[in-house]
């Protein structure tokens, strides 16, 4: 595997950043998860739209232009030798010292494309369906931190899915402030009610998930399934005919069980699996090509 940093690319091994970099002391930077399915990449000016919104939310100037970017990131799969991969896109602050002002960081800040295979979870997962908690820990307000900053500090998400973990289930949801739902630590969240979905709208405080924006636009356009995007609580969940979960790494699988309560059937609905095979068949014959040409299977 070869690893771009900052103009070059180097071994997987030699793939480094110094010890002084703020992404590394301090979180401080901002990423996208990005998917390439069959030769092509997955929503990549979506994707990159979002890293510029970000970064410029918490006054990070990217060193390279989004077109540079997306250059890179198409090398970085050519080179790798990738049609199928998950990329992982980091902007960090870059090289400073010890303290947080972020104006000491003399140099520009450093771009940084992994491009590798992933499976976040096992093919019987999307068989049979996750299980889910509530998780303890609450979203953070739009007056802090605001969710809809891709940021790299994901210690909240991280400590929600330990919870998830050591309860036995694959995923946790977070409410936010007021008790309703957000989103899951790294998945947006869906549930079905008499044939129509719902998911909490943006002001919940989630991130507008790349995976979520499709998914809500081929339910509508090619299901023709009515979406609201409304506030609620974990109770509707419980009450709910089908639960479903959509990311980048996830793709779109159904959640069977939360907190104990079965969902459906306990089993992934008829709509969540339209949903999921629909998706598939879409990402994969969508997107900016790797390559010249691309082939469909």
């Amino acid at each position: 595997m070869k690893v771009f940093i900052d103009g070059k690319f180097h071994e997987k091994e030699d793939a480094k950043v110094s010890v002084f970099d703020h992404g590394l002391l301090y979180g401080d930077g901002v990423f996208e998860g990005i998917r390439a399915y069959n030769g092509r990449v997955f929503r990549l000016d979506e994707h990159l739209k979002r890293l510029e919104e970000s970064a410029k939310a918490i006054f990070l100037s990217v060193p390279m232009s989004l077109k540079k970017i997306e250059e890179a990131l198409l090398e970085s799969l050519r080179i790798n030798e990738l049609k199928d991969a998950y990329i992982r896109l980091v902007v960090t602050r870059g090289i400073g010292d010890l303290g947080l002002d972020m104006r000491k960081c003399k140099k520009n800040a450093s771009v940084i494309i992994i491009a590798d295979k992933i499976e976040l979870y096992p093919p019987s997962f999307y068989e049979k369906g996750l299980e889910l908690i509530t998780s303890s820990i609450r979203q953070r307000t739009p007056d802090q931190l605001s969710p809809a900053i891709k940021s790299l500090n994901y210690l909240p998400n991280i400590m929600a899915r330990a919870e998830a973990v050591r309860a036995g289930a694959q995923e946790a949801i977070l409410l936010n402030q007021q008790g309703y739902v957000s989103e899951c630590t790294g998945d947006n969240i869906f549930y079905v009610s008499s044939g129509r979905l719902y998911t909490p709208p943006v002001y919940a405080g989630i991130l507008n998930g790349v995976t979520r924006s499709a998914v809500i636009e081929l339910a509508r356009n090619s299901l023709k399934l009515e979406v609201e995007e409304k506030l609620f609580t974990v109770h509707e969940l419980y009450r709910a005919d089908e639960a479903f979960v959509t990311g980048t790494g996830a793709e779109v699988v159904a959640a069977v069980k939360i907190d104990g309560h079965l969902i459906g059937g306990g089993v992934p609905g008829p709509i969540t699996k339209k949903l999921t095979q629909t998706f598939q068949e879409y990402a994969r014959s969508s997107g900016t090509p790797i390559y010249e040409e691309v082939k469909v299977r």
